[in-house]
């Protein structure tokens, strides 16, 4: 038994991050299950994947690219030639380059700024670190990114701001003026995460990626996954684009092999597939406008969303409106770990997904 002193305070404290469950996990006899709780892609994976996946089984007995140079490759195309090879940082999914990320940059004693509701990872991952963190919470009945509160929290010892848009859990976005704002008034030992996983799905026109605060030169990363628009949440890639700078110094913790041949030969594919990336976008939106239509109808409160969820809230609690949902075979996610107490995320579906849904809560609340 080791003595329990040489374990770090600052991971024993952590309670761990709990994910959504699987369909396995659940005992729902035989009956048709809707699994709305994980924001994955309901319409499947792209062939050109699939393909791409199939003809690489043969060859797992040789170790991969020793780096992802074709993928990078491969995403410059993706991006027009607007960013550069040496732009890009792929790890095994945006979590994972998350945690790379506040591992290069936070230590005990330093400082990083996180916004409620969010992504509970941002907090645990933070702590991991044994950095302190300080909760700016979004502001308002629209989430709006306070940039005041957050730019008055800053000290010398802050070196991480995290930003989210889409944001999870609440489907809303930063506006490319308030970003830009912030961006701008930062002092220069911050860097900021801006996690944009759900940027696909975004119809908004003030909305921005960070590609042109990137080409700028400011100090922000951007947090991408293969999991949402690209449907290979099982294969679990994601990447990164910020300055050469900032990239190059991120790639001196990169294990070498990081990343599985599997992985990289889909992402290839599935950034090629546009056909599949537009059948996915287009679905998403028109499903989006009919659960949140639907929801109206019911009269439960809802956020607007530009991601491919919906953020809703009761007067039930979370939990037991997660139960109820499952009960009527439609599996959803509570949103009070993510800093949303009351509120339950819906993933969109397809029209029998949302059907289904909207179904279920007309029969909870009696409608």
């Amino acid at each position: 038994m080791p003595n329990s002193n040489i374990f770090k305070k600052s991971i024993l404290l952590s309670g761990g991050y709990k994910g959504g469950k699987s369909t396995d996990e659940i005992n729902h006899s035989g009956r048709k299950l809707f699994k709305l709780s994980s924001n994955e892609n309901y319409f499947g994976t792209s062939h050109l994947a699939l393909e791409a996946i199939r003809q690489g089984v043969d060859h797992l007995n040789i170790y991969p690219s020793g780096t992802p140079q074709a993928l990078y490759e491969e995403l410059t195309s993706f991006y027009n030639n607007e960013l550069e090879v040496n732009n890009f940082i792929a790890t095994n999914s945006g979590s994972a380059l998350i945690d790379l990320i506040l591992r290069a940059f936070l230590e005990p004693g330093l400082h990083c700024i996180i916004s409620n509701p969010c992504f509970s990872p941002y907090d645990m991952f933070s702590k991991w670190t044994g950095a302190i963190v300080t909760d700016v919470p979004l502001a308002g009945p629209g989430f709006e990114l306070d940039v005041s509160g957050i730019l008055e929290s800053i000290n010398s010892n802050t070196r991480i701001i995290f930003l989210t848009s889409p944001n999870n859990p609440t489907g809303t976005i930063i506006k490319k003026s308030r970003l830009r704002d912030l961006l701008e008034n930062i002092p220069d030992h911050i860097v900021v995460i801006y996690d944009e996983v759900y940027y696909h799905f975004t119809e908004s026109q003030e909305y921005t990626t960070a590609l042109p605060f990137v080409k700028e030169g400011f100090p922000i990363i951007a947090i991408n996954s293969f999991s949402k628009a690209h449907g290979l949440a099982g294969l679990r890639i994601g990447y990164g684009y910020s300055t050469p700078e900032i990239i190059g110094y991120l790639r001196k913790l990169l294990r070498p092999f990081l990343l599985n041949q599997l992985s990289m030969n889909a992402a290839i594919a599935a950034l090629k597939d546009k056909e599949f990336i537009l059948h996915t976008v287009t679905n998403i939106i028109e499903q989006r406008k009919c659960l949140i239509s639907g929801l109206k109808k019911i009269g439960l409160q809802h956020w607007p969303s530009e991601a491919n969820f919906v953020l809703i809230k009761t007067h039930l609690d979370e939990d037991k409106l997660t139960e109820q949902m499952l009960k009527n075979g439609i599996m959803v996610r509570p949103a009070g770990n993510f800093g949303a107490p009351g509120c339950i995320r819906i993933t969109i579906g397809d029209q029998e997904a949302t059907d289904a849904t909207l179904t279920a809560l007309a029969t909870i609340f009696h409608t």
